[in-house]
């Protein structure tokens, strides 16, 4: 294969490509880190490119590989892991000047499972600043762009880890999900993004945003990629006290079964109406045609709570990233920045002027917010109030799946927007997150598939699935089937190989 080969196949290519000999996994490795020198300079997916660390781990599995040993069907195959994931000697910014520089002591528990598989990780990716944002342009080091046309938004906050797989600088990537980081990026660059049950996917090691909310999960470009990579991060971590210690579900099986007669399929009656746009709602009806003619069940089913639910995340999210966000003081890790005019500062005065300099607007925005939720007297009120709202929804979300076996949605309200067009409208930002954030607040799974390009602007659609808790599988089935009806209809092509060729890359 050549190296422009080797970057287009799926990670599941890759991996039968290496176990036959065909191609190693330097050579595979070394394949995505050209294309990253190739295209990154316009993409801006990775913060940290770690070549050299990509390369020994390649060749190491060569080697192994070469002495008979048994290998994970995914060793060799590179990965890029979103810049919210610990990981030891490479830098863990999460996207913020505060910890510009700061390099973990210690592996997340995602990032040994990776290292323990064989899997070379080829960098960090670029996200917005502590996984706050919906377009990645709230890092600190500077905006990702889509792939599918440079001047628009990838989605947020994970967008460097959608756009590097959008690009093909990476066939796997790691994000994670706090009100729909892995689904919404998905769905504007044309990538399969999963966030798995809450507890599902260890948290140790991940960078808490809002900790009743976080889901590390899989970036992929076929669904069938997301469930291996689902397989090898997943089950139970005592270092995560929110851990289920069950059997993970056979994920992999159920992407490779792919049927869906008989399926019994609900349309949120909620989410596809004003605010969606009319290019994204027609692609989204012909998929479920597809559902319908292969032999599921489709009905609409209504979720009455989900008005509250935006209101509701705005509540938590800042709340607990509030809390969560309190250590960066600037006494034991990050920056430090002594008040100007000041020889003599007190404790006090360095955390203020540090996190004034460390933080950006948005960050500094949500704490505001949500340290005026926690405040006396203002607890019950908001905070409080919004944790009963996560009552109702769990309740309709579990009467919902009394009736049907997995749910459908839209999985953003729009196409990818251009770069800029909403920073100074926060609450129009915040309102890309309306069909996804519900998941997050009952700690369901959701996974997101590409399904065609809007008629206005030529960019992707996503169609959100979601299932009962620790039903993943229930997902994994559904979106393979449709995938399969999906790539029949465009000729046996995935959605990305209708993206244009970076000009860069020409």
């Amino acid at each position: 294969m050549t190296a422009r080969d080797l970057t287009k196949a799926t990670a599941d290519e890759l991996s039968r490509t290496l176990a036959a000999g065909e191609a190693s996994s330097v050579e595979v490795t070394q394949a995505h880190i050209d294309r990253i020198a190739a295209v990154d300079g316009a993409i801006h997916a990775f913060l940290h490119v770690d070549a050299e660390g990509a390369l020994a781990t390649a060749a190491d599995i060569d080697k192994r590989r070469a002495a008979g040993e048994k290998l994970h069907g995914l060793a060799g195959v590179p990965i890029a892991v979103k810049d919210i994931v610990a990981t030891i000697g490479l830098p863990t910014t999460c996207g913020s000047a505060i910890l510009k520089g700061w390099i973990p002591p210690y592996d997340a528990t995602i990032t040994q499972r990776i290292k323990a598989a064989g899997l070379p990780i080829l960098g960090k990716t670029n996200m917005d600043e502590f996984a706050m944002g919906s377009s990645t342009e709230h890092s600190a080091y500077g905006p990702t762009h889509n792939p599918w046309d440079t001047t628009r938004i990838p989605g947020g906050s994970g967008g460097g880890s959608a756009a590097a797989v959008a690009a093909f600088e990476a066939p796997l990537a790691i994000g994670t999900d706090t009100g729909g980081s892995i689904r919404q990026p998905g769905a504007l660059t044309g990538t399969v993004g999963v966030k798995p049950t809450y507890g599902g996917v260890s948290r140790y090691g991940l960078v808490a945003l809002a900790s009743s909310l976080d889901q590390a999960g899989p970036v992929t470009r076929s669904v069938l990629d997301a469930a291996l990579l689902h397989e090898l991060i997943a089950g139970h971590d005592p270092m995560d006290s929110t851990s289920i210690n069950e059997p993970t579900p056979d994920v992999v099986a159920a992407a490779r079964r792919a049927e869906v007669k008989g399926l019994r399929v609900g349309v949120i009656t909620e989410l596809g109406g004003e605010g969606f746009q009319a290019g994204v709602r027609a692609r989204f009806d012909e998929a479920v045609g597809l559902l319908t003619s292969a032999g599921a069940e489709v009905v609409e089913v209504s979720l009455p709570s989900l008005e509250y639910a935006l209101a509701a995340y705005y509540l938590v999210m800042p709340s607990e990233a509030s809390s969560n966000l309190a250590r960066f003081d600037a006494m034991r890790y990050g920056i430090r920045v002594p008040p100007a005019d000041n020889d003599d500062p007190s404790a006090e005065q360095v955390m203020a002027s540090s996190r004034d300099a460390g933080f950006g607007d948005e960050v500094k925005r949500r704490i505001i917010l949500g340290t005026y939720a926690l405040s006396s007297g203002y607890y019950d009120a908001y905070y409080g109030s919004a944790q009963k709202v996560r009552t109702l929804l769990s309740r309709d979300f579990a009467a919902a799946f009394a009736t049907v076996d997995v749910l459908v949605s839209p999985t953003s309200p729009t196409t990818a927007f251009p770069l800029g067009d909403k920073l100074d409208d926060p609450l129009s930002m915040y309102l890309q997150d309306v069909a996804t954030i519900p998941a997050n607040l009952v700690g369901i799974p959701g996974l997101s598939l590409p399904i065609g390009l809007a008629d206005e602007d030529n960019l992707p659609v996503g169609l959100q699935f979601l299932a009962p808790a620790k039903a993943d599988d229930r997902l994994y089935n559904a979106a393979a089937a449709l995938e399969a009806l999906l790539e029949s209809k465009w000729g046996g092509l995935p959605l990305l190989a209708q993206a244009p060729e970076l000009e860069v890359a020409r």
